[in-house]
Parts: C-alpha cells; sequence; structure tokens
C-alpha cells in the first residue's frame, strides 16, 4: 500500500492510494498514519478494506510529511562506498549516527528554507525507513519484520553548520524545513528489495544525483540492528539512510543552494518531491 498524507482546509488527513493510484480520503478508516497506526496488526485490517469505495481526495493534493508523529528521525552518515570516495573520506567501519530534529520535518513539495547566515545549504536524496514495531536489540534477519514501509527523504544539510562548528551534525542537519519525507508511505511488501533502488535528484533541471542503494557501505536491515543495540526503535521513528554521490560539497568547485533554486528528487517505486528554495 502507498499511505499519504495530506492537507485540506487547514488540517492534515491521512489517505491512500487505490488500485488506479488515485487518491482517496482514508479518514473513515484510521485517523492518522502515525506510530500507533503502521504497525501489522493496524495494517493488515486497512489492507482488506474496500479502498476504492473511499472518497476521493478532489483537486491537487498538497502533501503534508507521509508519517506524524515521529519520534526520532535517525540519519546514517558516508553510507555510500561512492559518495564516501567523492567527499575524500573513508568508508566507515561502522554506521556513523547522528539525529536530525524532527521541527525538520516538512511536506515532500513544500519550501525549502535558506537558514539565516547559510552559505553552504545542501542537498542529500536518501531512502528513508520508517519502523512498524518495537525493535531492541534485534537481529539483522529479523530487521525486516519491524520495517512499516519505506519513504524519499532530502536530507538537506548546511556544511559549515555541520563540518566547521564545534559540536555535533545535529546543527547542520536540523533546519527548519531540512528533512522533507513522502509523498508515500510504501509498506514493506511492496518493496521486494530496498538494497536494489535506483534513486536521483535534479538541481534546476540538471541530474546531480544518479545512484542505486546497492551501493550502501551498511545495509539498511544491519543498519536497524545496529541501532537497535543502542536504544529501542519505536513505531513512526524515521531512519535516513545515507545518499548517494552527487552532493554539492563534492562538486568542483561547491555548488550550494540559493533562493530561486529548485530541486525534483525521487526513489524507484516510492514516487517523487519538488522543492523551491527561497
Amino acid at each position: 500500500m502507498k499511505l499519504l498524507r495530506y492537507r485540506e482546509n487547514g488540517k492534515v488527513k491521512p489517505g491512500i492510494l487505490d488500485d488506479s493510484g488515485s487518491a482517496r480520503d482514508a479518514s473513515g478508516l484510521v485517523q492518522d498514519w502515525n506510530g500507533q497506526t503502521i504497525t501489522d496488526e493496524a495494517l493488515s485490517t486497512i489492507k482488506n478494506s474496500d479502498l476504492n469505495s473511499l472518497p476521493l481526495v478532489q483537486g491537487d493534493i498538497d502533501y503534508a510529511p507521509c508519517v506524524g508523529d515521529a519520534g526520532k528521525f535517525l540519519c546514517i552518515g558516508l553510507n555510500y562506498s561512492d559518495h564516501a570516495k567523492e567527499v575524500g573520506m573513508d568508508p566507515p567501519a561502522e554506521p556513523i549516527l547522528f539525529m536530525k530534529a524532527t521541527s525538520a520535518i516538512s511536506g515532500p513539495n513544500d519550501k525549502v528554507v535558506i537558514p539565516k547566515n547559510s552559505v553552504k545549504s545542501d542537498w542529500e536524496v536518501e531512502l528513508g525507513v520508517v519502523i512498524g514495531k518495537e525493535a531492541k536489540y534485534i537481529s539483522e534477519e529479523e530487521a525486516e519484520n519491524f520495517v512499516a514501509g519505506y519513504c524519499v527523504i532530502n536530507d538537506l544539510s548546511e556544511r559549515e553548520f555541520q563540518l566547521e562548528k564545534l559540536g555535533q551534525w545535529v546543527k547542520g542537519k536540523s533546519c527548519d524545513t531540512f528533512g522533507p519525507i513522502g509523498p508515500y508511505l510504501v509498506t514493506r511488501d511492496e518493496v521486494e528489495d530496498p538494497q536494489n533502488l535506483n534513486l536521483w535528484l535534479e538541481l534546476n533541471g540538471q541530474r546531480v544525483q544518479d545512484g542505486n542503494t546497492n551501493t550502501m557501505i551498511h545495509k539498511v536491515f544491519f543498519t536497524i540492528s545496529y541501532l537497535s543495540q543502542f536504544m529501542s526503535l519505536q513505531p513512526g521513528d524515521i531512519i535516513s539512510t545515507g545518499t548517494p554521490p552527487g552532493v554539492g560539497s563534492g562538486m568542483n568547485p561547491p555548488t550550494y543552494l540559493k533562493a530561486g533554486d529548485s530541486m525534483k528528487l525521487g526513489i524507484e517505486g516510492l514516487g517523487e518531491q519538488s522543492q523551491n528554495v527561497v
């Protein structure tokens, strides 16, 4: 299933795609898509419903973030071998973990706001994983059963804040609007192999990132298991799994976002995002 959330008359409502790919209003089935409603048990009830009988969403859809009330936004750095090479860093022996503030989360087509005093705002298309049930000390072999679904994420980053100021990466990752997620949360049964998905990003119509999740250093299920050794993962938590090459900081000369730029990005089978920079 492809779950979505959309804005209508100042409210966020749950939606779902029907058999023909049309968006339906799912508020008759569920109050919202969040950690309580994306469990296996809850989704199995939804899956057995007659989705084609739900009201159609009329007009252009104003997509909200595809999951509500996320508790944690966890991110993995330098997780593609070809990306590590482009920025001149050694592939990490263990996943590099940092947090992104949940206040950075925005809709997939919302405007991206360059933060005050920013000179090095950058883009990163990433595969997002949303947890569907509590995971604690789980094995890599078990990990898939703890996934609710997958989504597109733009892990926007302010490189000066991230790398040149003291402290952790979180400062450069957590600016408002720096976490577009969606448009869909695609349930795990529709993603045959998360390690073989094409992902790409275009800046002002030019493709700058063009990769595949098969070049991940630390694979999705290993990463989920690894994180669960240090903290419990809760339903609705988001994991952003790293980016392929083509980021602005890796270009020669480096290129960064400015007002008036536009980004379009997507992942095979998971949908597309489109953002204007202001």
